[in-house]
């Protein structure tokens, strides 16, 4: 796929539509010059426009910010605190519902299970990540290190890497295939996060996150 076309037309708008079609790219994925649009006669306002369309350069990445690994003395005394939220609000949400939490590579890890539970779990798991986030207030609060959480309900999260990694396998074999841009609904962060280092193996196609959080959405490209 080329980097960038120089494309032409009537008006400025037909030279821009003509060089998306030719670079195969949404608008999003390139950045547009205008290199002729002369308006000082009759005669150049007659003149074909002419643009440049060029691809993006890649987001850059951003550095992790430096922390500090969590004690095991701050870990023990998260749980604590998570495990007294988590006992309160099992009772009150239903005696059906059972959860754990275990201390595993310095991290705390939490997990819900039960009957008829997928209230915590939520349209693409929009609640268990609201829940997640209030369990990571908990275990930090006070706290002068990070304490990393991760929740887990009726396995959720391990369902829905296998269905996302199948879902990035597939398009990147059409995309492949054909050669077009293929554009997928708006994920979450961590969704996009798990399609991102699938396809990061595979030497045929890039990927990229283009849009507004929380429309922010993932286009798979040919190399």
């Amino acid at each position: 796929m080329a980097k960038s076309i120089i494309s032409e037309g009537k008006t400025t708008s037909e030279a821009i539509e003509k060089g998306l079609k030719i670079i195969g790219l949404p608008k999003e994925l390139v950045e547009i010059k205008v290199l002729e649009e002369n308006k000082k006669s009759f005669f150049d306002i007659l003149a074909p426009k002419i643009v440049k369309v060029e691809l993006k350069e890649k987001e850059a990445k951003k550095p992790e910010e430096f922390e500090i690994e969590a004690t095991e003395e701050e870990l023990n005394e998260a749980k604590n605190k998570v495990d007294i939220f988590l006992n309160e609000f099992v009772k009150n949400f239903s005696n059906k519902v059972e959860y754990t939490t275990e201390i595993k590579d310095k991290c705390l890890y939490v997990s819900l299970n039960g009957d008829n539970i997928g209230n915590l779990i939520g349209y693409r798991g929009e609640a268990l990540y609201a829940l997640e986030n209030i369990l990571k207030a908990i275990a930090n609060k006070n706290c002068e290190n990070r304490i990393i959480v991760r929740l887990d309900v009726e396995r959720y999260k391990e369902k829905r890497i296998k269905t996302l990694q199948e879902l990035a396998s597939k398009k990147a074999k059409i995309v492949e295939k054909t050669g077009k841009v293929i554009t997928l609904e708006p994920m979450q962060a961590y969704e996009r996060k798990i399609i991102h280092s699938f396809l990061q193996e595979n030497p045929n196609v890039e990927t990229r996150s283009i849009g507004q959080e929380p429309r922010r959405r993932i286009v798979i490209t040919k190399k």
